[in-house]
């Protein structure tokens, strides 16, 4: 199983989503798809998942995944369950309770903050991250309630260390690579991967070049991220994600006039390249032919964060008399 823990279309309803048919050499698996960031409020990710939901249930081939089970079943028969995420919290409206109908329509992760600081704390462009705030604390916590995985890609390094020490349940970094290999303010330290992996959660090194290396979106490049998570937190915290955009065209222009959202590290190197699937699917050819073994390829290809959903997408039951939003229980 090929497990993409995120991948981006256009945020527009009329986005195409046969696109995901890309993934399909691959033999089976799951893709997260993007619906909506830190420019995006309650109605737009709605009127998204809406459209992305009716679009996956008409494509033969892609099926919409509420449990792992429904992965499994997708998986084995050779198609790609689809799943949905979101970086940052704007499309909550600051509305904990909108956490439980994100869940009911797809959303299986969802990042607090996107490069800059926000209601729920701090961004990884930030130059002062002062943590999670107290609704970012509750956030976290309503996350674990609802069985939504919390996600500390994008998000400031301080923040990502608090949501780590808050979660009752795994916390990833579902599209992130190592600032020890490659030095980028989007990447992360390897004391960041270690703390994700005490949850029990999982680094995904993604196939962006400009955080691969000086814009190298390669299966090489993507190697020496891997093999370093690997040695800092063990095989079974490290998996994958594309983080392709299907929109590429539209996103680097999106790159050149954002200055609030990019800083120059997003194009220092000239235009951003991506990874697309057609190379993704062939990682585990590439790691096999650089002397790894079938089961770690197959814990990192998608293996572990099948067992951070399993571990993570049932909702936790409420302690008695708390609030839909109160503390779960750890």
């Amino acid at each position: 199983m090929l497990w993409d823990q995120h991948a981006c279309v256009e945020l527009v309803e009329t986005a195409d989503l046969t696109e995901l048919h890309r993934y399909r050499p691959a033999g089976g698996g799951l893709v997260s798809v993007n619906v909506g960031y830190a420019p995006h409020g309650p109605a737009v990710t709605a009127s998204l998942l809406a459209a992305f939901r009716a679009q996956v249930e008409r494509i033969d081939g892609l099926a919409l995944a509420a449990a792992v089970d429904d992965v499994d079943r997708v998986a084995a028969a050779g198609d790609t369950a689809v799943v949905f995420d979101l970086e940052d919290c704007a499309p909550l409206g600051g509305d904990l309770d909108a956490v439980a109908s994100l869940v009911a329509q797809g959303v299986r992760t969802l990042a607090p903050t996107y490069n800059v600081a926000n209601r729920a704390g701090g961004g990884c462009l930030d130059t002062v991250d002062d943590g999670l705030t107290p609704w970012g604390r509750d956030l976290v916590r309503e996350l674990n309630a609802r069985g939504v995985v919390p996600d500390g890609s994008h998000v400031g390094k301080r923040t990502t260390l608090d949501m780590c020490a808050v979660s009752s349940r795994p916390v990833v970094f579902s599209h992130s690579n190592l600032r020890a290999v490659w030095d980028h303010p989007r990447n992360i330290t390897d004391d960041q991967a270690r703390a994700a992996a005490d949850t029990g959660g999982v680094v995904g090194i993604t196939g962006v070049g400009i955080f691969l290396g000086p814009n190298t979106p390669t299966l090489s490049a993507m190697t020496r991220h891997l093999e370093h998570a690997v040695e800092v937190v063990g095989i079974d915290h490290v998996g994958v994600s594309t983080d392709f955009s299907f929109d590429w065209q539209t996103f680097r222009h999106v790159f050149a006039t954002s200055p609030d959202l990019y800083d120059d590290s997003y194009t220092a190197w000239g235009p951003v390249e991506w990874m697309p699937p057609e190379i993704f699917v062939d990682l585990g050819a590439h790691l096999r032919d650089h002397g790894w073994g079938d089961l770690d390829i197959a814990a990192v290809l998608g293996g572990n964060f099948r067992r951070v959903a399993r571990e993570s997408w049932h909702p936790e039951p409420a302690p008695s008399g708390s609030t839909p939003h109160g503390p779960a229980p750890r």
